[in-house]
């Protein structure tokens, strides 16, 4: 299933946001704030939220978690390693046109690194920790986006199209940081064929943005045509935003109920009672774009969309979700030996998808008919 949806403003009530400890540039510019997650720097008369990512894959330590406790500012700002290279006995990352992508979307300007300090990890022969980026680089774009006068979407192309500067320093600093170490890296030429990847994704954004390959694209979705039950089918949503751009994102499951489609984005647990609040997060951060979608179409037909995250857990015995009454959610909770600080999270969790019109579940993921169940309440 494929469908287009326009996205004209961003507007959701974020309600689980922690108490931001604030900073200065001399703080930034140290690296004292290597460890830190999220915070407010306080700079040139300005304020910026700033997230930073301990990796470009965003399926390490939650980044779109880090992000969310960022949009209260009004000033979004987050920082990535371009490449994240933890020697040749270890992982090496690097940053994907999705992620950018998906930054430009929510409004937040992306700051691409390179991490310029380490030391050797004493349990590997070639494998690294403890990376640290160049905070003054980080200071000198910060620099730049101050008298920035332009969209998050404009700024973040303008980064990509710097990919080749900040490439090249990644090489020069881990070919530095292997010498002194003793530490055997991954080979430089890959580095090459990422920044084509990354300039090539780019490009085609643009084109598409300018409707080069529209026509192709709309006769691709009318010969889509949606089905009656499609639960558990990922589906590809493009969205077009105000600027005109296009993006790519898909979801975990798109059904189709009631003449009504349903945008379900899923969260799972093996061994705990529900997933933990920074996976809760990083769903959400998907429900703030799905919530603001307008114009939705499928097979070039309107649809009504309603925006779903679903908790499972495979320890939870039966469900309950935001619709239920408070009575009804905390008797399921208690049944289900929920300590009252958990019981706590959950009623936040299921209030801010209250405050902003999604549903949010919380089911025994050995039991999928439950998810139909719970959607029939909609």
């Amino acid at each position: 299933m494929e469908i287009i949806a326009k996205l004209e403003n961003l507007k959701f009530r974020a309600s689980l946001l922690p108490k931001l400890k604030e900073f200065n540039i001399d703080n930034f510019v140290s690296g004292k704030l290597a460890r830190s997650a999220s915070y407010v720097l306080n700079y040139q008369n300005n304020s910026f939220g700033i997230s930073q990512w301990v990796s470009p894959k965003r399926t390490r330590s939650y980044p779109y978690a880090r992000v969310y406790d960022t949009m209260s500012q009004q000033t979004r700002v987050t920082a990535i390693p371009f490449i994240k290279d933890e020697g040749f006995d270890g992982d090496r990352d690097f940053i994907q046109w999705d992620t950018v992508s998906l930054m430009s979307l929510l409004n937040v300007y992306v700051l691409l690194g390179y991490y310029h300090e380490a030391e050797k990890n004493p349990k590997y022969k070639n494998k690294i920790t403890n990376q640290v980026l160049d905070y003054q680089y980080l200071k000198e774009q910060l620099d730049k986006l101050i008298n920035y006068k332009s969209s998050a979407l404009h700024w973040n192309l303008s980064q990509l199209d710097n990919s080749l500067d900040v490439a090249q320093k990644c090489k020069n600093n881990y070919q530095i940081i292997s010498k002194q170490l003793g530490v055997r890296m991954h080979s430089i030429e890959g580095i090459d064929e990422r920044i084509a990847v990354l300039k090539e994704s780019a490009k085609e954004f643009k084109d598409l943005s300018r409707g080069l390959a529209i026509d192709a694209q709309s006769r691709e979705f009318q010969t889509t045509q949606p089905k009656e039950e499609l639960t558990g089918e990922k589906a590809k949503i493009i969205i077009k935003n105000y600027l005109g751009g296009l993006y790519y994102l898909t979801v975990d499951e798109a059904i189709i109920k009631n003449d009504k489609l349903l945008l379900i984005e899923k969260k799972h647990s093996k061994n705990s009672l529900f997933p933990s609040i920074a996976d809760i997060k990083d769903g959400i951060i998907r429900m703030m774009l799905f919530v603001n979608l307008a114009g939705t179409k499928i097979a070039n037909r309107m649809v009504n969309h309603f925006s779903v995250l679903g908790l499972t857990s495979a320890k939870m015995k039966g469900f309950c979700h935001n619709i239920m009454t408070e009575q009804e959610i905390k008797s399921c909770l208690i049944k289900n030996g929920f300590s009252l600080q958990q019981q706590k999270t959950i009623l936040s969790v299921f209030n801010e998808g209250k405050l902003n019109n999604f549903l949010v579940f919380l089911m025994d993921s050995n039991n999928p008919s439950y998810q139909n169940e719970i959607l029939d309440s909609i």
